[in-house]
Formats: structure tokens, C-alpha cells, sequence
């Protein structure tokens, strides 16, 4: 059933979604070793395995595929894959989010790199009935120098595009105050702001994302369930939380999928939704976090519709698009 409904993808990491053939193809192409050549081989390599122990060990199964993301043919190719295999699945909309710093490896600069992710999401829209928008990262491994770099890069895509920046990779308690110049000069130029808080920490640091940096999504925010304050303020100021269930129980953010604070979030009236992360990594696609999910708390399509609309409203989306996503409902 959910496969034909209509869906929408607010957290997917484009680095965390590519495809294992396109990996070994452009790897062909552009002469990059990899440890292996063989599909099943890099399987394991790339899909994070049941005895993952945490968020730092998953994000290391994003080397491989970023060794292969450092051209613009390359990162033109996945954007376009990526929009193709969420199309298939009858995902509507589409906010692809990924980090330009990662594929300097080759001297491209960060707007070649930005221009060559839109060229592939926009190449695939007049392909495919979806939609998109991308949103760029800033690393919380890298320099405040490297954010303003970043932000500066992405300003003359803004209306192009790009609706958004985040901050990412591994989380380290107040995190949020060493990045907030960055942060208050991307919503000045006009950046809407989704921040990744409160997966690998405490709740303390959805607080800091709000308050700090004005952040009107929360990434994950798995922890905010253990921090009354970050939960009521998150309640009062309508924030919306991009969960993304599988991916939690992979980095052990959460033991097992009945601990996930999705479904209390949202019989509390908190404003969810549900993505995939990295449909690579992961191994996971939209109809089947949905599926596992819907199964665990045995919701229906009344629930969906809501969690739908709430997509629909949150996303970064022009209002044409939001009356467009509304009416497939």
C-alpha cells in the first residue's frame, strides 16, 4: 500500500545514497582504486552491519563512497540516481542535503560542486514527477572558517535550488555556539536552517539548535525525549523533527525500533516526519521505513496522511509546490 502512495523525503543524505555499480563504474572510469571491484565485496564495505556501535562508527562508511564523488560528472550522476530511484518509489519531493567541502579532493571549487548536484536533481525533474531542493552541510569536523566558506559558496544558488544549510557529521555536546556566525549570516542571506542535534548527544543540544541557531528543523532529535526543556520548547515553537528510524537504531541512538520516540512524539502532537538518512548505507528506502514503522506502532493511512502533511508543511518548498504536494493527498 505505501509504495503507491505519494511520499515525501525531508533528511537523505546524497554521499549516503549512492548506488554500488555507479560506485564501481565511475571508479572505472576515473581511475580510483578501491578494495574491491566486486559488488557483494563493497556491500559490506558500504552498508553498515547489525553490529554497528555507533554514530561515529556509521559515519565511517561514508569514506568509500566519497572517494568517487570528486567530479562533476560524478556528483552530477548520483544527484540525477538518487532523484531516479525516489521516483520509482512515487516519492514526490525531495530534499537532498550533502556537505561540498567533502569533494574538494580533485580541486573542484565548492560552487562547481553545488552547480554539479543541482544540474543532476534538476536534469532528473524534467525526467521524473518529482520535485526537489538542495541543502548544503556544514561538518562539525571542519573549521568555522570552512562554514563561512560554505554558506558564502551556496548564496548565489539560493532561489536556484539551494533553500537551506545544516550542520552535520559527528556530534560533540554545544556544538551549536563554535558555529553560530556561520549560521546568523546563512539566515541573513536567506537560508532556511535544519540542524542535525540531539542523535550522537544529549537533548541539551536540540535546545542549543533552536535557541543558538534558529533552527526550524531538528535532524534525528532522537535524545530530546531525555531533556523536558528542549522537548517543551520544541512543542511551543512548532519545531519539526526529520526522524529517520533505522538509521537511529543502527547508530544506537535508540536500542530497538519500539524505543523510537517517533510515535509519542507524534500522539503528543509534535511535529514528525519520516525519512530514510542514507538509503545506501542504511539499506533502506522510503516505503520500507514507513512499513517498519507503521508496523511497529500499527498505524494506518489516517496517520499517514497527517505525517504526510506535516512533510508537506515543513519542507523548504515554494508555496506552487506545497499547493501541488497537498493535492496528491
Amino acid at each position: 500500500m505505501l509504495r503507491k502512495l505519494p511520499k515525501i523525503e525531508l533528511h537523505c543524505h546524497l554521499d549516503g545514497s549512492v548506488r554500488l555499480n555507479t560506485i564501481i563504474e565511475v571508479a572505472k572510469q576515473e581511475n580510483i582504486e578501491l578494495p574491491s571491484f566486486e559488488v557483494e565485496t563493497l556491500d559490506s564495505l558500504i552498508k553498515v552491519p547489525e553490529d554497528c556501535t555507533s554514530l561515529e562508527e556509521y559515519l565511517k562508511r561514508f569514506d568509500l563512497p566519497n572517494k568517487i564523488m570528486q567530479s562533476k560528472s560524478s556528483l552530477k550522476r548520483i544527484a540525477f540516481e538518487l532523484l531516479e530511484d525516489c521516483a520509482r518509489e512515487n516519492v514526490k519531493y525531495i530534499e537532498v542535503r550533502f556537505a561540498p567541502s567533502l569533494h574538494r579532493q580533485k580541486g573542484l571549487s565548492l560552487e562547481e560542486i553545488i552547480e554539479s548536484v543541482l544540474e543532476g536533481m534538476h536534469e532528473a525533474e524534467k525526467i521524473y514527477d518529482i520535485k526537489s531542493n538542495l541543502i548544503i552541510g556544514c561538518m562539525r569536523s571542519m573549521s568555522v572558517e570552512e562554514a563561512f566558506s560554505v554558506v558564502n559558496a551556496g548564496e548565489k544558488y539560493l532561489n536556484r535550488g539551494v533553500v537551506a544549510v545544516d550542520l552535520c557529521g559527528i556530534e560533540l555536546e554545544g556544538f551549536a555556539s563554535i558555529y553560530k556566525e556561520p549560521i546568523d549570516l546563512a539566515r541573513s542571506l536567506g537560508y532556511r536552517v535544519t540542524i542535525h542535534a540531539g542523535e550522537g548527544a544529549s537533548g541539551k543540544n536540540v535546545l542549543d539548535a533552536i535557541n543558538l541557531l534558529g533552527a526550524e528543523r531538528i535532524g534525528h532529535g532522537i535524545r530530546t525525549k531525555d531533556t523536558n526543556e528542549a522537548y517543551d520548547l520544541a512543542k511551543a515553537k512548532k519545531i519539526v523533527f526529520e526522524m529517520c528510524p533505522t538509521s537511529n537504531v543502527q547508530t544506537k541512538a535508540i536500542n530497538n525500533f519500539s524505543k523510537h520516540p517517533f510515535y509519542n512524539f507524534y500522539k503528543d502532537d509534535m511535529l514528525v516526519t519520516i525519512s530514510t538518512d542514507n538509503r545506501t548505507v542504511s539499506d533502506i528506502d522510503l516505503t520500507n521505513e514507513l512499513n517498519i514503522i507503521f508496523d511497529e506502532f500499527n498505524m494506518g493511512i489516517e496517520e499517514y496522511s497527517k505525517i504526510y502533511l506535516n512533510a508537506v508543511d515543513a519542507c523548504f518548498a515554494d508555496s506552487n509546490t506545497k499547493d501541488w504536494l497537498r493535492s496528491l493527498i
